[in-house]
């Protein structure tokens, strides 16, 4: 009897360890994926800086970094190629969507959590889910086929001119959409896990229902709310086919008019996969480089933001 019990906690022990051990596999190899993505990237991007380019000669570092020129033309030369402006519009779109669609997110997601009817809430959240589950190139064509045109349409009454309407405010407008099913999503579940004694406390000491869910609720949601606005610049940041379609595809120079045509990183990098081989397909991977580096340095700022305003302070 005792040998059969040793034999049952002995062959149950070799399946956790064996369950355990395959499930370790798996994470690795679900880590390992960045490791691979983030060498292949720089392996590719790095070489325009260190090898002739079969007689273009060296991209330069920080004329790479810094310049306002990307390519106008049809003539291939290393010292047409600069990130500079891109890495300015592409933070600067970025911030104007994140401007549009973190009230409307959160202000949603408020509303689904805390103030609409059960069924209301549930239709919403599922509208929501649709949202978020649409590809790029969905919300890309109905930019193209609408959001241009409105544009247009729009600055030509105040007498202005959008060039067919593709430009910043086109982007920002996409963008917005993109991101707004995120923000909603995320917040949406931090505002329900609020612990309902500080709710109930609110509203016992006089305060409104508008008071408590304003000042109570979202000031102690307030550190996934941060979440859900990382998680959706980091959406943002990486979206190439709707943009491509709506920006306008700028080459030179800076502009913050909002009815000007734009570029991002990640457009300029989809712009040019077309090419196989050589200096244009290889600085593609080099525009990739500055955008993880542009990514993880938003997603640092915009956390170290979060930690100094995430802890929750109910007076």
């Amino acid at each position: 009897m005792q040998q059969t019990l040793k034999k049952k906690i002995l062959k149950t022990r070799m399946i956790d360890i064996s369950v355990e051990q395959f499930l370790k596999g798996l994470a690795i190899l679900s880590g390992s994926f960045i490791f691979i993505i983030s060498g292949v990237i720089l392996a590719r991007g790095l070489e325009p800086f260190l090898t002739e380019n079969n007689g273009l000669g060296r991209v330069q570092v920080i004329p790479f970094l810094t310049g306002n020129v990307w390519l106008i033309g049809p003539t291939f030369a290393s010292s047409l190629y600069s990130v500079g402006f891109l890495i300015i519009t592409t933070i600067y779109v970025v911030f104007l969507s994140l401007l549009v669609s973190f009230p409307i997110g959160v202000l949603t997601a408020l509303f689904i959590a805390k103030i609409a009817p059960k069924k209301i809430a549930e239709t919403l959240r599922t509208v929501i889910e649709i949202l978020a589950s649409i590809p790029s190139i969905i919300y890309g064509l109905f930019g193209a086929g609408f959001i241009l045109k409105l544009v247009y349409d729009t600055s030509a009454l105040f007498g202005y001119q959008s060039k067919g309407g593709n430009s910043v405010l086109s982007t920002v407008i996409i963008l917005a959409l993109m991101t707004i099913p995120t923000i909603t999503t995320i917040s949406e579940v931090s505002i329900r896990s609020v612990d309902k004694s500080l709710i109930e406390g609110s509203l016992a000491l006089g305060a409104s229902p508008t008071q408590t869910h304003f000042k109570v609720v979202l000031s102690a949601a307030k550190s996934g709310i941060f979440t859900a606005a990382i998680l959706g610049v980091g959406r943002a940041l990486g979206e190439a086919t709707a943009v491509s379609l709506v920006a306008g595809g700028r080459r030179s120079g800076l502009s913050f008019d909002i009815l000007d045509i734009t570029a991002t990183l990640t457009t300029t990098m989809l712009e040019g996969m077309k090419e196989s081989e050589g200096l244009d397909y290889n600085i593609r991977f080099s525009v990739g480089i500055v955008l993880m580096a542009v990514i993880l340095f938003t997603n640092f700022m915009l956390n170290y933001i979060k930690k100094k305003v995430g802890h929750v302070h109910v007076k």
